[in-house]
């Protein structure tokens, strides 16, 4: 069979990181999903959230995977760029506004709907004027980010909510720290319209390199991380946010040390 002529090519790797992180999205929400019919039962949730939470997060890794992997292999495409979106918007738009309603928006009714989909609205759009942007850039991507990005605005909401899990004493139900996720999440809807730039970090790929005490500060950071699983996100999503407020103050040798910006070094 002759294949259409307007048929695009499917770059292997890059591709199976976005299924992976759509997958992450898909999981996320059949969790959430039974949560629902569980609370709904008069029982509890169980470690349901804590799973919905672990793969929205491990959406996040798969995520920043594919395109790095992309560009690695000089393999970025217009495809690619569409897959990736519609995996974020289940992954990073569906699953997280649906965390939060279950959590808490659905006591509060038609009020709630809104405000989760007022989420995924935002997100949504974001995604699209983020792929118009790019295909009218064509070989020239913005470094920034313009607004607060959704996968990491999904991360803060799910590492959040898996912190108010983990202070609460049986590590199952969210006290009153709950009603803070709609605040959070109107302020976040904002926030990825914002004009408030964020680093990219395209400019860090497998070829980036770093001084040995550097290195090993980074396998620190990460062990750590992983060691305090239940707040270290958290904290590690709280501080991007707030670095796109003080980055604009930040002298640019410093900026560059942080973000890594080796793409001189690389021409």
């Amino acid at each position: 069979m002759t294949p259409h002529p307007g048929e695009p090519k499917i770059y292997l790797l890059p591709n199976l990181m976005t299924a992976g992180n759509l997958f992450c999205g898909f999981a996320a929400t059949l969790r959430i999903i039974e949560a629902a019919t569980l609370v709904s039962n008069g029982h509890p949730p169980g470690s349901l959230y804590h799973e919905a939470i672990a793969f929205i997060l491990g959406a996040c890794v798969f995520d920043l995977l594919d395109g790095r992997l992309a560009r690695l292999g000089g393999h970025e495409s217009p495809f690619g760029r569409e897959f990736d979106s519609l995996a974020d918007t289940v992954s990073f738009g569906i699953a997280p506004a649906l965390l939060v309603y279950q959590i808490v928006l659905r006591d509060f009714q038609r009020t709630g709907w809104l405000i989760a989909f007022f989420f995924l609205l935002c997100g949504t759009l974001r995604l699209a004027r983020f792929n118009c942007v790019a295909a009218a850039s064509g070989d020239k991507p913005d470094k920034d980010f313009h607004g607060f990005p959704i996968p990491a605005a999904a991360g803060l909401i799910a590492s959040l909510t898996l912190f108010m899990l983990w202070i609460q004493a049986d590590d199952r139900t969210i006290g009153p720290w709950k009603f803070a996720l709609p605040v959070l999440l109107l302020f976040l809807s904002f926030m990825m319209f914002s004009h408030v730039r964020y680093p990219s970090f395209k400019s860090v790929n497998w070829r980036t390199q770093r001084s040995i005490p550097a290195f090993l500060g980074l396998i620190v950071l990460l062990a750590f991380t992983a060691m305090n699983y239940q707040w270290m996100p958290a904290l590690l999503f709280v501080s991007f946010l707030i670095y796109g407020f003080v980055r604009p103050f930040i002298s640019k040798a410093i900026r560059r040390e942080i973000e890594e910006d080796t793409e001189e070094e690389l021409r």
